[in-house]
């Protein structure tokens, strides 16, 4: 068979598909119960996108260790979100928020001895001292 210039071959000798070749994703997972489920994540402003990383070290220094993914095609990506609705794809994402910082441990609590309860005066209290003068005064008792 005869080699053809690309443009009048119907297919082209090369075994590749025509155009840039498209290497794999590292795109975040979860577990659900028919295996496997695409992660989804929300822009700044709210939309819904798929997200994938270029390489395994790129997606643990975005998610952190010992989150599961895997290796998939952007066109397959595409095509897993699309019956979701979801058309955006963000490649190698920063993160905006700062990571999260340990817990603290909580401070050991103080036991404070318990306050001496209050002792009521042997003289009469001033408020009802008060009290009793400006009844007698309204009844006219007092001059």
């Amino acid at each position: 068979m005869a080699d053809f210039p690309y443009g009048e071959d119907p297919e082209p000798s090369d075994r590749f598909p025509a155009g840039p070749r498209r290497a794999s994703l590292c795109v975040p997972v979860r577990p659900g119960p028919a295996g496997h489920t695409v992660r989804l994540f929300r822009t700044p402003l709210g939309a819904r996108t798929a997200v994938a990383f270029t390489s395994e070290s790129a997606l643990t220094a975005a998610l952190g260790p010992g989150r599961p993914w895997i290796r998939l095609a952007e066109p397959a990506l595409r095509a897993l979100t699309a019956p979701l609705g979801v058309t955006a794809l963000t490649v190698d994402p920063q993160l905006s928020a700062p990571p999260a910082a340990p817990a603290r441990p909580a401070p050991a609590p103080t036991t404070a001895p318990a306050p001496a309860p209050a002792r009521a005066p042997a003289s009469t209290p001033v408020l009802a001292t008060a009290t009793a003068t400006a009844t007698a005064t309204r009844l006219g008792r007092l001059g």
